[in-house]
Formats: C-alpha cells, structure tokens, sequence
C-alpha cells in the first residue's frame, strides 16, 4: 500500500499554556484547531496568524495529513512515518484525531521532509479539500 500525506497550506503555531487557563474563545472561531490537556499543561495548534498570549510559542510548523482510512486496527503507519523524518534527523509534533493523523514540521524543514518521505516511497501532495 501506498501511503499519501497532503501539505496544508497553513502556517502553525503550537502554544502552552497553565492547565488552568481558559481556551481562549478565539480558538473556538477557527475552522481548524487541536487542543490537549493534562494535569500539568493546556497545548494549543492553530493558525500561525492567531496571537495567543500563551507562556510558551512555537511558531512555523507545517502540517502533513496522513491520507488513510486508518481506524484503531491499523498499526505502525505513523510510526514508520516518523522513523523516516528521525532518520532525516527532522524534529515533529504530532497529532490525531479518531479519524486521522498529522505530523507537523518546521516550514524551513518541509523540504527535507517531503524528500525523506518520497524517497521511502510515500506519495507527498498538496492538500486540495
């Protein structure tokens, strides 16, 4: 099987915030967010053009949806996904929803990536929904 993973156009910034912080309503307005919360921390994506004021920030990440109707009884995909970027030596954020996962990169490192992942044999394209 032939795996696909389509690049988002969109720029992303990952934020920390307390665990205690409420989500700020902005986030809820957006078309697209991830949200992940434990005892320790609040994590926020979303667009790089939404200013948060959170305690920590990283900016520019790109993002890679892996294209596969995974379910809970596929195993190994985003792992072999990222043991390709590692080999690249190509840090990554991960996230999944129940349908699907995504990997972000830095956007300078977006290059390197999709090349790391074509020459595994990984059909990389750009996201067209």
């Amino acid at each position: 099987m032939r795996l696909t993973l389509a690049i988002h156009p969109t720029l992303y910034s990952i934020h920390s915030f307390a665990a205690d912080t409420p989500i700020p309503a902005e986030v809820f307005m957006q078309p697209s967010y991830f949200l992940a919360k434990t005892r320790e921390e609040l994590s926020v994506v979303i667009d790089a053009r939404i200013k948060l004021n959170s305690l920590e920030q990283e900016s520019n990440w790109r993002c890679l949806e892996i294209l596969v109707q995974k379910g809970f009884s596929t195993a190994g995909i985003h792992s072999m996904i990222a043991t390709t970027l590692a080999e690249a030596n190509i840090s990554i954020f991960s996230m999944s929803t129940f349908d699907t996962d995504y990997i972000l990169v830095k956007w300078d490192k977006l290059d390197a990536a999709v090349q790391a992942l074509r020459g595994k044999g990984y059909q990389v394209i750009e996201y067209d929904r």
